[in-house]
């Protein structure tokens, strides 16, 4: 199961990033890479990091594993690993069919410089969740740790949602209310944050979450 989790998360980052970054340029002729935002060491800045150190955790489950970091003994029966595999799988395509459905406006990180304004992208599964990119991703981390359910791995996953929380709510929401104003805040009237229905916001024009 170990070999079986470092080729998900090798063809993740494969398809999620690289595939994904390939058709951004050919489409727009940009990367769509913005990096981390904001001046190190505040929030927005945490939130990159947190980021960045939850995709190195989340590798370093598998890697750990094996060189002898024994599982969790309660979390490696047969049903747990088919359920986490198949998990990791949907997660990993669920990931690259949002992105491609967020089209050009598809960014890994924000514009500080607020010089450009993508469109605000409200249909297909931007119609169910706000952020189903990221949801896809927390599946995705949630099957691959579970896969291989040692302590680095489970802790790589906690620190993954934790990440996605700080992303969304102290940089990508903040952004684009600035951005597309009472637009988004209908939209976060509307939808849900993560889950359908769950982190709809109240209508109001302040930047905070």
């Amino acid at each position: 199961m170990t070999v079986a989790a470092l080729t998900l998360f090798a063809v993740y980052l494969v398809v999620g990033f690289g595939v994904r970054t390939v058709v951004q340029v050919r489409r727009t002729g940009d990367s769509g890479w913005r990096g981390i935002s904001g001046r190190p060491g505040t929030r927005e800045w945490w939130a990159g990091a947190a980021f960045a150190a939850a995709l190195v955790a989340g590798v370093l489950g598998p890697v750990t594993a094996t060189f002898g970091l024994d599982p969790i003994d309660s979390l490696t029966t047969p049903l747990v690993q088919i359920v986490a595999s198949g998990t990791a799988a949907v997660g990993i395509t669920g990931t690259f069919l949002t992105q491609v459905a967020m089209g050009s406006s598809w960014r890994i990180g924000v514009d500080e410089t607020e010089t450009e304004t993508t469109d605000l992208v409200t249909d297909g599964p931007f119609a169910v969740v706000r952020n189903p990119i990221f949801s896809a991703m927390a599946v995705t981390g949630a099957g691959l740790a579970f896969m291989v359910p040692n302590m680095v791995a489970l802790l790589g996953l906690a620190l993954l949602l934790v990440a996605l929380q700080l992303q969304v709510r102290v940089v990508e929401e903040a952004y684009l209310r600035r951005m597309h104003g009472a637009s988004y805040v209908e939209y976060q009237a509307a939808v849900g944050r993560f889950l359908p229905w769950l982190g709809r916001q109240r209508r109001s024009l302040k930047t905070g979450a």
